[in-house]
């Protein structure tokens, strides 16, 4: 999965959005339905799979470990698994591209077989640090070598059967605590997680409705989430909701450009994942919820979004596990909010794709955004509606969520705003330009 030459893109105010937009599948979800898929026995069939270049790295992976993929001419995918236990040794190495969900969650899977895998990734997910996962995973038996820093290329050699732990997330992570609930599935007897701050549940969800016999409940330190190991999966059919990250840029953009009407259909609504959606209503967004429903076990809605003048606010820390991946394109509302936002608590922001804290604060303050950063967070000061200046060329870091967050600010930037490299996108929302002009005409 080497990465093309840079494709920069440049983008300026241009009037108001209106129409639908149709946002990918949940790229969350996307990956599990393939892994819990691939470890059933039989065929699954799955619709609205999230069909970008991080997901097809998991499909890629799970085909290495011997489960049968492929995408029928009606768009569904169909998997035919191995059964938990069944992962076969895969005969070269894992290309992870620039997914640090199929890493980690796949580090898990192997973790407990009989089997040994290398994880490598492109420059980005290469620096980025694999020790919260690698912690637990030891505990159970896994022998993992890692690069220096406990980065890419990695390699785990799984040991079965493994020995099931009860692990206390030592920060709120929904990758390493699923990473340890799919080790905990190929493992005789319980494997339990203590979870101190709830983060998104769903592993949970689809691991229950694939048969696995689990159970969460409420403990003196937080959610503890138990699972029977030796587990036997039964194929499922799967819908996968539209993806509330990818429908952030579209919350936003509708809401500082003046004029804009935008419904965003088929959302994801659990309420692990809503957190732009509250920060962006308690600074005044009009985002309303049409047609509430429920799709393969998961709360869904269209959205409306009207524009709407949006004030400055102290972002609730106990949100940033519900909008982690948001908070870049939560730091362009601000940007044109009036008065002074602040956003702390979102010390994971600084190990993502980018140091996402470090490269929105020098997007922002290169396009006329005053800033200040803190080790967890930042401040911004907004315009209170006007176009910001623009007239920037932003380095994105090889970051899909700063490369799209920065377009969105260039919609309301009198200057073009120029993103070094729109390429990353692809990891994402492969239609986010094609959606981006639809929304414009």
């Amino acid at each position: 999965m080497s990465h093309a030459a840079p494709r920069p893109h440049s983008v300026s105010a241009s009037g108001p959005l209106r129409g639908t937009a149709t946002v990918p599948g949940d790229k969350s979800i996307s990956h599990r339905a393939l892994m819990f898929a691939g470890l059933a026995v039989g065929e699954s069939r799955i619709e609205g799979l999230l069909e970008g270049e991080d997901v097809f790295a998991t499909a890629a992976a799970m085909r290495a470990m011997g489960a049968e993929i492929e995408r029928g001419d009606d768009g569904a995918w169909r998997v035919w698994g191995v059964g938990v236990g069944g992962l076969l040794q895969p005969a070269q190495a894992l290309d992870m591209g620039n997914s640090g969900t199929s890493t980690r969650l796949l580090m898990g899977l192997v973790a407990s077989h009989a089997i040994t895998a290398t994880f490598t990734g492109d420059a980005s997910l290469s620096g980025r640090p694999m020790g919260r996962a690698i912690e637990p995973l030891s505990q159970m038996g896994a022998d993992v070598t890692a690069s220096p820093g406990g980065t890419l290329p990695l390699m785990v050699r799984g040991l079965c059967p493994a020995v099931p732990i009860e692990y206390r997330l030592p920060v709120a992570s929904a990758q390493v605590k699923s990473a340890v609930l799919l080790a905990g599935l190929n493992t005789p007897g319980i494997t339990r997680v203590i979870e101190p701050v709830p983060t998104r549940d769903h592993s949970e969800r689809m691991l229950r409705g694939f048969g696995a016999e689990l159970i969460v409940e409420d403990g003196p330190e937080g959610k503890v989430i138990s699972i029977r190991g030796e587990a036997e999966l039964s194929p499922q059919h799967i819908v996968v909701p539209g993806d509330p990250s990818s429908a952030g840029f579209w919350m936003v953009a509708a809401s500082i450009v003046p004029g804009s009407d935008v419904t965003i259909a088929n959302v994801c609504m659990n309420p692990t994942r809503i957190g732009l959606v509250t920060a962006l209503r308690m600074m005044g967004a009009d985002i309303g919820e049409v047609e509430p429903r429920e799709v393969g076990g998961e709360p869904v809605a269209d959205l409306r979004v009207r524009h709407a003048p949006l004030r400055a606010i102290e972002v609730p820390p106990e949100l940033a596990p519900s909008m982690i991946d948001e908070y870049p394109i939560l730091f362009v509302a601000a940007a044109l909010a009036e008065g002074r936002t602040v956003a702390r608590g979102a010390h994971e922001l600084r190990v993502k794709e980018s140091d996402r804290i470090a490269t929105m604060r020098a997007a922002l303050e290169a396009v006329g955004v005053p800033t200040e950063e803190f080790e967890d967070g930042l401040a911004i000061s907004g315009s209170g509606g006007a176009l910001l200046p623009g007239g920037a060329r932003i380095a994105s870091k090889l970051d899909h969520r700063i490369a799209m967050s920065m377009v969105v600010a260039g919609l309301a930037a009198t200057q073009p705003i120029t993103i070094d490299d729109v390429g990353p996108v692809a990891t994402s929302y492969p239609d986010f330009f094609e959606t981006l002009d639809a929304l414009l005409r």
